[in-house]
């Protein structure tokens, strides 16, 4: 590597740079696209005898390796407006598609999802009141069979020693049973075939217990967070972050 770069100290630094290929009057047209990403390929090998864990010796040195992270970077701004170029025509087929079907089946924004919003609301509030309607007469058929049930029972209870009376009683306790069979039969229906679904929700009532829950149970997800926003605010200028360390760094 330190003949290499002997030999490299002896080139113009722009020489080294300068890796497009010269097309001649006789010579086929090159496809600007390979051309880019061949120039970008070169630099990248070029960039690679540099970076191999020795430092910058001279200023010369410097200067070249300062050349050589210019124009890759140039080199790979060339190359993605020729990906911009190569992709605007399906970018441009995409939008017009996009503009043509959005307006319908956009998910929330569309006429499709909008009007399913608007005649949702109409048969929640009428499927509730049904179910609602239901589930009262469940209440009041469990509420008389257990009522019946406790009739029998006292009867049963009463009617020792008195066959007549246990006649009764047991009579009692068959029309008991047929009431809650009526009861289970209204509270089946109070419960279901509605066109109603449960969702469960959360509220945030205490933010301290919140946060204790969230940092034990993704303790690494909670950290990213928490880094992104810290990140966040000294960029933004600010210099004094709870819990961080902000410090000045120089980069290139």
């Amino acid at each position: 590597m330190g003949s290499h770069r002997q030999t490299i100290r002896r080139r113009d630094s722009m020489t080294l740079l300068n890796t497009a290929a010269t097309i001649g009057h006789n010579q086929p047209p090159v496809d600007p696209v390979d051309e880019a990403l061949a120039n970008v390929q070169d630099l990248y090998d070029e960039a690679k005898n540099f970076a191999d864990g020795e430092p910058i010796d001279s200023e010369a040195m410097h200067d070249t390796v300062t050349a050589l992270r210019d124009a890759i970077h140039e080199a790979g701004k060339v190359a993605d407006a020729l990906r911009v170029e190569a992709k605007k025509p399906l970018d441009d087929q995409i939008d017009a598609i996009q503009t043509r079907f959005n307006p319908f089946i956009q998910p929330k924004k569309g006429k499709v999802d909008k009007a399913k919003a608007s005649l949702g609301e109409l048969l929640a509030a009428w499927r509730k009141r049904v179910a609602d309607e239901k589930a009262a007469i469940a209440a009041a058929a469990k509420a008389e069979a257990d009522r019946k049930a406790a009739e029998a029972q006292a009867a049963i209870r009463a009617s020792a020693g008195n066959p007549a009376a246990r006649e009764e009683a047991e009579a009692l306790l068959d029309e008991a049973k047929q009431a809650e069979k009526q009861a289970k039969r209204d509270d089946k229906a109070a419960t279901s075939g509605l066109g109603l679904r449960t969702v469960w929700r959360a509220e945030l009532l205490d933010m301290e217990k919140a946060l204790d829950w969230g940092f034990g149970r993704a303790p690494e997800q909670f950290m990213a967070i928490v880094q992104t926003m810290a990140e966040g605010v000294v960029r933004s200028g600010m210099r004094s972050v709870p819990g961080f360390k902000v410090w000045e760094e120089r980069v290139v």
